[in-house]
């Protein structure tokens, strides 16, 4: 696996949003039913940036 210096490899959920206009409410959607993964560090939940970018690009109209 590379790793790309430019993008972080995870974000957090307000930076997700941020980043792709889905809701907060729409990414625990996702996060619950396994579409997006994640990484849990102490009591912090990380968004995979990989996960993100291969749902929206399976999910492109």
């Amino acid at each position: 696996m590379a790793i790309n210096a430019k993008y972080p490899m995870t974000v957090r959920i307000p930076d997700a949003v941020s980043l792709t206009g889905i809701s907060r409410s729409t990414l625990y959607v996702l996060i619950r039913t396994h579409q997006i993964e994640t990484v849990k560090v102490g009591r912090s939940r990380y968004i995979v940036v990989a996960s993100l970018e291969r749902f929206i690009e399976a999910n492109r109209a």
